[in-house]
């Protein structure tokens, strides 16, 4: 074999390897996005079907309920609101009233099955994924726009 063909396998090799890195990458990449919705986009069925999303709005006032180890509570976005059932601790800012993003799996009965849940960790914090959405879903609910200053008129 020559040497210039050698050289030319020798790359082409190379380009292969690099190649099917960048696609092992890529698909572990895919494979860990994890999206956010709330459940306004929930119960419009823009969240994934058997894949795993975030969650998130703020914990309504007396939906927690525990069980032992398992915890059941409602996320709203002002407008709609979304069981969540979860099986482990809760973080010890969890509260009712308060911002939170749970991860998981929407069940086949309506009822998201969280395998993670994360709160607030003060005061003056809210995921910034939640506020937009539950200002989003206030919005909606009262018919003003965003960009609009409150107190004006449309």
């Amino acid at each position: 074999m020559k040497p210039r063909t050698r050289r030319f396998l020798l790359i082409l090799a190379g380009i292969v390897v690099l190649a099917a890195a960048a696609a092992f990458v890529l698909n572990a990449f895919q494979s860990n996005l994890v999206f956010f919705f709330t459940p306004t986009q929930v119960s419009k069925g823009e969240a994934p079907k058997g894949r795993t999303f975030r969650a998130g709005g703020m914990v309504k006032e007396g939906s927690l309920k525990r069980d032992g180890n398992s915890v059941q509570f409602i996320i709203t976005d002002t407008a709609l609101d979304m069981p969540v059932r979860f099986e482990g601790l809760l973080p010890d800012l969890f509260k009712e009233g308060r911002g939170v993003v749970a991860q998981g799996k929407l069940g086949e009965d309506g009822v998201f099955v969280a395998s993670e849940v994360l709160a607030k960790h003060d005061e003056n914090y809210m995921p910034p994924e939640a506020k937009h959405a539950i200002d989003q879903a206030e919005a909606e609910r009262t018919g003003k726009s965003l960009s609009q200053p409150a107190g004006e008129k449309p």
